[in-house]
């Protein structure tokens, strides 16, 4: 059964002295934003927005400059107030929070990782790294443990006593990732932590970062503007519009089946070979009539779950159908040729 970690439930945020007036102006005629700020001189940062977190996934928010995927981040947390709606935590109810309990709720079970991590210069790397640990009042001998061991983890050992101008770019997001993991929260909020870097060092840090969330078991709330960086690390994708979200859904769904033009003119030049998987495009076996096999036994068989890059390798050493095996390894379905075609074409049969 899974469990929900994070839950935004119709969450506004209106910014200017009137916003409570132009909410309800929104929601009685239909407002939209330029009108906002031309009759009450409010802008609308996130407009009836809600999703759900589960424990372990990484929920990748996109969308372009202005969408007000990073005003959503900073609600998570309240370091942004909302307008109206519901925002849950950890099964709390973040809005009923006083300082303390807030402080308790960042300090302890919320990272967080920007573009620009904010070390501090006069402290070395391992000081940094332990920063949060400091302000919990550990002792330093257990700061120091633990930042050298997420030290570790970012591959940064030996980098101990420098200081953040002797590091790299990558290396400073990397000290930044150590520094959020340090309090060791459960939650992780990352708003476009390696967008600043090199694409090289940006596909590395992105490798370790999924490697750390699937090995700690992290919750994270990721915003990025780049739409293969989502693809390639999220296991569900949020994308903003205006301050709304338009779509929710895996990476796949998002490809395939975009919910308007906006979403579909995003997704237009990604490729879908390695996001189109065989349930997807596959014929149910029960109606794939038995003469259009001349031998069943000669068909190669996959799971259900093997791309659409793979699929086509397959195609490619076998005249054959392939037959496509369910999780217990049931025969479920089957991929001709023509199917193949048509996934390639449209993403699905």
């Amino acid at each position: 059964m899974t469990e929900d970690v994070v839950v935004l439930e119709n969450v506004w945020k209106i910014f200017g002295d009137r916003a409570d007036e132009a909410l309800a102006a929104i929601k009685e005629r239909g407002l939209g934003k330029p009108e906002v700020l031309e009759e009450f001189a409010c802008v609308v940062g996130i407009a009836d927005c809600t999703f759900s977190v589960q424990r372990g996934e990484i929920f990748c928010v996109m969308g372009l400059s202005g969408s007000g995927k990073s005003t959503m981040v900073r609600h998570l947390n309240r370091l942004i107030e909302p307008t109206a709606g519901s925002i849950h935590m950890l099964g709390r109810d973040v809005m009923a929070m006083n300082a303390s309990e807030l402080r308790e709720l960042r300090a302890r079970h919320i990272g967080m990782v920007f573009q620009h991590m904010a070390l501090l210069p006069h402290r070395t790397v391992l000081d940094n790294v332990g920063f949060p640990l400091q302000v919990r009042g550990e002792p330093k001998s257990r700061r120091w443990e633990v930042s050298r061991q997420c030290l570790h983890k970012v591959n940064l050992d030996g980098y101990e006593d420098r200081f953040p101008n002797e590091l790299s770019g990558g290396m400073q997001q990397r000290v930044g990732l150590a520094r959020a993991l340090a309090s060791d929260p459960e939650v992780l909020l990352m708003d476009e932590p390696f967008s600043a870097l090199d694409p090289l060092i940006r596909r590395q840090l992105q490798d370790q970062f999924m490697a750390l969330s699937k090995e700690m078991n992290k919750t994270t709330v990721f915003i990025t503007h780049d739409l293969d960086e989502a693809i390639r690390i999220g296991h569900r994708i949020a994308i903003m519009k205006d301050g709304r979200i338009v779509q929710i859904g895996t990476p796949e769904e998002i490809v395939t089946q975009p919910a308007d033009q906006y979403v579909s003119d995003f997704v237009e030049g990604i490729s879908k070979l390695k996001l189109v998987f065989a349930h997807s495009i596959m014929e149910p076996i029960a109606e794939f009539k038995p003469r259009d096999i001349d031998d069943m036994s000669q068909s190669p068989r996959v799971h259900h779950g093997t791309d659409l890059d793979s699929l086509i390798d397959i195609s490619t050493t076998t005249e054959n159908p392939i037959i496509i095996t369910d999780d217990d390894n049931n025969d479920v379905g089957v991929i001709t040729r023509a199917t193949l075609l048509k996934g390639i074409k449209g993403g699905k049969a």
